[in-house]
């Protein structure tokens, strides 16, 4: 029996995939094998000596200390692409109501006083403030070409827009799924340059970090509009605020909400929607209850973030997987551990990522609790475990 540990309330959906009869799922346990968790904040939380896997049912994991668990030989899920879909209609929303002034303008409706002739006379005068602009013709720089990102650009195309993305790692994948039409940044300066409308889908890291700063701001068309649904700390503050004062940004639209900007006039702030749809956390939680069964029974790793994409079909055989920091001879020195005890290893695969790497090893029999230990005892090794054969 497998012990779920959950911090949030996760989709039933999700928790529909992992089988009662293999799995307790509950929001206080001991000794949990594996935790389930939203946006609860993991970074003080002591680290159970039982914790096999984290799950994330989203796509961000700033909540999770991800350091702490990859020298605990523990991996991360995440479900990247799960909200893609509701993230790119906030987006789509965002630029509507920057471009036709929609909050504004419902904000003076809701001050106005009078009835009959005298409000409509208010609606007919003031309706002059928020006169606005259409999409076709206009371009949208899009930063980040992942799930998201690929999606709201094919769908800006498709508004009549012109779209120019920017992304070095772009994957294959992610490139048979962009339209022909979006046109390629060679850098970042060129695609804030030609941008009416930006919208950034990047992870925060040290290298994303006010990304969008005072420079880049000002290479902008003036007018612009800034769209941040991907973390509030890639965009700088101080320096959004002064170019919004001067009118050089027409507007922001932001799904994080930062004291500095509240209330500013031309910022439409929102509490965090961006996969707040019932479809989008069905989808996260049926993504990552999946992988986390996964790796939980076969030791197969889909959709990690500190761990390498690793998945052997399963056999009859039984099945040891090992983490270990990225060393050499390591698959040696666990494969002979295990050819100590006259077994025979029928298959193998070994990957790694950065200074994680992992192995699957499945062998024709039983292996000793003392083999395990001595795998175990090897330096480097981080987590170590036996999955027997595969239940029928």
């Amino acid at each position: 029996m497998y012990k779920i540990l959950t911090l949030n309330n996760i989709s039933v959906e999700g928790l529909r995939r992992l089988p009662r009869e293999r799995y307790e799922v509950a929001s206080e346990i001991q000794h949990p094998d594996a935790i389930l968790v939203r946006s609860a904040k993991m970074h003080d939380m002591p680290i159970p000596a039982s914790l096999r896997a984290v799950a994330r049912a989203g796509a961000g994991v700033n909540n999770i200390p991800l350091d702490r668990m990859s020298q605990a030989g523990v991996p991360v899920f995440n479900a990247p692409g799960a909200n893609a879909n509701a993230v790119k209609e906030l987006v789509i929303a965002g630029m509507l109501l920057a471009a036709r002034n929609i909050c504004q303008a419902w904000h003076y409706v809701e001050q106005l006083e009078g009835d009959g002739e005298a409000l409509h006379k208010a609606v007919e005068s003031g309706k002059k403030q928020f006169v606005g602009f259409e999409l076709p013709g206009r371009t949208l720089g899009v930063i980040g070409l992942g799930a998201i990102g690929v999606q709201v650009a094919n769908a800006a195309l498709k508004l009549g827009m012109k779209v120019v993305g920017y992304d070095p790692q772009l994957t294959v994948q992610r490139a048979w799924q962009l339209s022909s039409g979006v046109t390629q940044a060679r850098s970042l300066d060129e695609l804030f340059s030609v941008s009416d409308f930006l919208t950034v889908h990047v992870p925060l890291a040290e290298a994303t970090r006010n990304l969008i700063n005072e420079t880049r701001l000002g290479l902008m068309p003036p007018g612009a509009v800034i769209l941040n649904f991907a973390r509030g700390e890639i965009v700088d503050e101080v320096a959004l605020k002064v170019a919004l004062e001067s009118g050089h940004v027409k507007a922001y639209v932001s799904d994080f909400p930062s004291r500095k900007l509240i209330g500013h006039p031309s910022v439409v702030a929102l509490p965090h929607l961006g996969a707040s749809t019932h479809e989008a956390e069905a989808n996260c939680a049926v993504m990552v209850a999946d992988n986390l069964r996964a790796f939980l029974e076969d030791g197969i790793i889909r959709s990690s973030v500190n761990f390498p994409e690793a998945e052997l079909p399963r056999t009859r055989s039984n099945r040891v997987t090992v983490a270990n920091r990225n060393v050499p001879n390591m698959v040696g020195q666990i494969s002979t551990r295990i050819g100590d005890t006259g077994l025979n290893i029928e298959d193998l695969l070994n990957k790694s990522r950065g200074d994680i790497a992992y192995t699957i090893i499945d062998v024709d029999g039983e292996v000793p609790a003392a083999t395990l230990d001595a795998i175990r005892s090897i330096d480097g090794v981080l987590c170590v475990r036996e999955l027997g054969s595969p239940r029928s």
